[in-house]
């Protein structure tokens, strides 16, 4: 039979020590024969008699420390709030096999902060600013409504205000929340340009909600690419955010398109105008036409457009069919938006299509797959389909994950010559 091993308990803890604890979670550590943990953290524990190891900051090191305390009866390490939170459970249970561990949460820091300025967390971006590059950082931000954020010696509150401030990120409240659950606590509102200006304890969450109606500032950069630009490099509107032509399945697009420079080429339901905008920077010499019925979309192609410096694109206020009537014939046509005017919107564009040029339309759910397919065999006889299903890896302590963007189709289809043409 298989010697038994024990296990090693790892214990979520607050500022407020054992007083915090769970009753059950307190009898772990005070039956403890080992308590391993941070020497911020084992401080809580000053009046207990078992024997404390400080854990090493190398981690190979605390691995080894880990190693040996598992050879005891009734080991335990202490953590500060849950130690499966950007806490030290994921990285042991990774490395030396779950199995090996049990592990009883206490409340995170970053819960506490959300609950202290009565905001959800649950559709929040959250991350810890140690060893995380800071441009990475804001190109989330920018594109968030709220952010939750552990502060580092590095980067603390005021120098990531002064970094958003400097890229032009503006709209969001700051809330620092410093010392959680101890007596010495506090809750610090600013503006962000205050914000740059205030020192804080290093032990701080730093919590920022995007204030209403206010459009994500585009990344700016010293060159973009001719076409598969980042989602973010574009403004968009709020809360519609997500709704723009991710940046994939736009290269494919794209591509389908078989765009010229001197094409002509209609962005039908152009949003934030993203396909427009990399359609004109290929068809250099051509014209694009960005037809929307949202004035505030409108606007966001025109910012677009002046920040891609492209102004080969026209934007056309209205809805289609009916907006597309006096346009130039195009050779290139991309449906992106459609509403429920699928049949009548794809006949009327496929109708002033140029001979042998291309039309790709981009649809979100099975009934518009359905319908599109139909109409588009029905007027061109062979259509190809694309099902687009893409994940993008993401950077998350030491590990990469991936991420997968919402599945969406694409449909392209080439208008034969008439007869006699």
């Amino acid at each position: 039979m298989a010697e038994s091993r024990s296990k090693l308990v790892i214990v979520g803890i607050g500022d407020d020590g054992l007083a915090g604890l769970t009753e059950s979670a307190r009898r772990i550590v005070t039956e403890a024969d080992v308590i391993l943990g941070a020497p911020s953290t084992l401080r809580l524990l000053d009046a207990l008699p078992p024997k404390k190891v400080p854990l090493e900051a190398d981690m190979p090191a605390a691995l080894r420390q880990v190693r040996e305390a598992l050879k005891g009866a009734k080991p335990v390490l202490v953590s500060s709030g849950d130690p499966l939170f950007y806490g030290v459970a994921r990285y042991l249970c990774d490395r030396l096999g779950k199995d090996l561990f049990e592990v009883v949460p206490h409340v995170s820091s970053m819960q506490l902060a959300f609950a202290r300025v009565k905001e959800s967390w649950e559709d929040a971006y959250l991350t810890n600013l140690a060893g995380r590059p800071l441009e990475a950082v804001i190109d989330r931000i920018r594109t968030a409504e709220k952010v939750g954020l552990f502060s580092s010696d590095e980067h603390p509150p005021a120098r990531l205000a002064k970094a958003l401030l400097d890229r032009g990120i503006d709209y969001f409240r700051a809330y620092v929340c410093e010392n959680l659950g101890s007596p010495d606590e506090r809750v610090t509102q600013a503006e962000l340009p205050d914000l740059a200006t205030m020192e804080f304890d290093p032990l701080n969450v730093l919590i920022l909600v995007r204030k209403p109606n206010r459009p994500d500032r585009a990344r700016g950069a010293s060159h973009y690419r001719l076409f598969g630009n980042a989602d973010d490099a574009f403004a968009q509107s709020q809360p519609k955010r997500g709704l723009i032509t991710q940046a994939e399945v736009r290269s494919i697009a794209l591509a389908q398109l078989d765009i010229r420079p001197e094409s002509v080429v209609w962005d039908v339901g152009a949003g934030s105008g993203s396909v427009a905008i990399e359609a004109a920077q290929l068809a250099s010499r051509g014209m694009v036409y960005a037809v929307e019925p949202e004035p505030g979309d409108v606007a966001l192609i025109q910012a677009n457009a002046e920040a891609f410096g492209v102004p080969n694109v026209r934007t056309v206020p209205g809805r289609a069919p009916e907006a597309l009537g006096n346009l130039p014939e195009p050779d290139a046509i991309f449906v992106g938006g459609t509403g429920r005017q699928v049949t009548p919107v794809l006949s009327a564009a496929y109708d002033r299509l140029a001979p042998g040029g291309r039309l790709a339309v981009n649809v979100a759910t099975v009934d518009g797959l359905a319908t599109a397919l139909e109409t588009l065999k029905r007027l061109a006889g062979s259509v190809q389909v694309w099902n687009v299903t893409i994940s993008r890896g993401i950077e998350q302590m030491d590990r990469v994950r991936f991420e997968a963007i919402n599945p969406t189709f694409l449909l392209a289809v080439t208008k034969t010559a008439e007869p006699g043409d």
